[in-house]
């Protein structure tokens, strides 16, 4: 929208709503852009998170077909990328270690 047509917006608007209602209802109009605008970040986001994992995937597929050998650097660099991911869901679920048997706690003597 140009700035005449946002001028025409404004009277149409103070003449249909008034000048009490107006800034009641632009702040309302604005806030509803911005749930929209942060809804479709939201959806723009996912989707290109699932677009990159189907890659990944996609590439994982390849690099089984060659054994892992011979690997072009796309390929690798995806490979090394899953390995990774999946250390740290590795690491994530093991439970700490509690003190071991034959060791007894710090007491004071």
């Amino acid at each position: 929208m140009g700035m005449w047509e946002l001028v025409i917006v404004f009277i149409v608007g103070l003449v249909v709503l008034g000048p009490e209602r107006l800034p009641v209802a632009i702040r309302t109009v604005m806030r509803w852009v911005k749930t929209v605008k942060s809804m479709a970040n939201s959806v723009k986001a996912e989707v290109s998170e699932e677009l990159r994992i189907h890659e990944l995937h996609e590439n994982l597929k390849k690099a089984e077909q060659q054994e892992l050998k011979d690997l072009s650097p796309e390929l690798q660099q995806s490979v090394d990328e899953l390995q990774k991911a999946a250390q740290s869901v590795t690491h994530s679920y093991k439970t700490p270690s509690s003190t071991p048997a034959n060791e007894q706690p710090d007491e004071k003597k």
